[in-house]
């Protein structure tokens, strides 16, 4: 019997809603610190279920109003550096070179947005690509074209639909309200003082303008408002859930479950695999045997034979 929970976005048949708490996800899928923070994303995600409604706000890490580099390859290396530097912290891959530094989050986060039309997996899975291009590949889906090479084969997308969503006026208008809801961040994390390397103290952009860090979780319920923001542990974001929804809430699999779920159960649930997933959701580090390993910068990550097949990364091998 599978140790996964259903979807959060399919109920079983004559269940009631169970949901307590709202959870908002400030991220943007250029963001190192929000790749690094996927797995456990993905477990709370998973194993919180029918418990959480979990909404997505892609803030905008690189505008299009952003001052160019007058050096763009230096800027690119300096970022490199700045992706390697958070992996210390997250043990998640890295591009073996970037080859430049995102000129704009819109395209991305328009998809991103688009895609959840089309359901929570397949949002899921675009917005797992779309990260996978800077982190992996190490050149980022910057462009509309780009964007659509990098999807590609995601199962259960319409390719075409999501093109036309992406460049639709509604789209456009709720990554704008994304935009502006992550300029708008409480004010306890504006003046916040913690240790970390990333305690996720709001970030000034502009004079007298700040938005939330990436990335940063709201937890939204009964028993109130808890943020979690920057680089966190699991119990942090367990602990918020339970304040917020005033009660106790069950831990996520495979916390809860009697063993961990089986590694090519997590590959062919989750398509693609770094050595953290793996270990936060599968308990192990060895991937299933038939798993496509991708070398990266800072390890593997590794892909389920489907995925390998549309994946950007392995659709040269042919």
């Amino acid at each position: 019997m599978s140790m996964l929970p259903p979807d959060a976005s399919a109920p079983a048949p004559g269940a009631a809603a169970q949901t307590l708490v709202q959870v908002t996800e400030f991220t943007d899928a250029a963001c190192p610190w929000a790749w690094g923070s996927d797995p456990v994303f993905r477990l709370l995600r998973r194993g919180l279920g029918q418990q959480v409604r979990w909404r997505r706000v892609f803030g905008i890490l690189f505008d299009e109003d952003d001052d160019p580099a007058p050096d763009l390859d230096a800027e690119a290396r300096w970022y490199e550096g700045f992706i390697k530097d958070v992996t210390a912290h997250t043990r998640a891959p890295y591009a073996a070179r970037l080859q430049w530094l995102t000129r704009t989050s819109w395209p991305a986060s328009l998809a991103a947005k688009a895609a959840e039309a089309q359901g929570e997996q397949v949002a899921e899975r675009v917005l797992r690509r779309l990260r996978e291009t800077t982190f992996v590949l190490g050149a980022p889906a910057d462009t509309p074209e780009a964007v659509a090479s990098a999807v590609r084969g995601v199962p259960g997308l319409d390719l075409d639909r999501l093109l036309a969503d992406l460049a639709h006026a509604d789209t456009l208008a709720a990554v704008r309200a994304d935009w502006a809801e992550t300029r708008n961040p409480l004010p306890e994390v504006r003046d916040l003082r913690e240790p970390g390397p990333h305690p996720g103290r709001a970030k000034e952009v502009g004079e007298e303008q700040y938005r939330f860090a990436l990335p940063t979780l709201l937890f939204d319920g009964p028993g109130g408002r808890v943020c979690v923001p920057g680089w966190r542990p699991l119990a942090g974001y367990l602990a918020a859930a339970t304040a917020a929804a005033g009660e106790p809430v069950p831990l996520p699999v495979p916390f809860a479950a009697p063993e961990p779920v089986p590694a090519d159960e997590a590959l062919a649930y989750w398509r693609s695999l770094t050595l953290r997933d793996l270990e936060l959701l599968a308990g192990t580090s060895v991937a299933p045997p038939d798993a496509v390993r991708v070398e990266t910068g800072n390890g593997p990550l590794w892909l389920h034979p489907d995925e390998a097949d549309t994946h950007p990364a392995t659709r040269a091998r042919g």
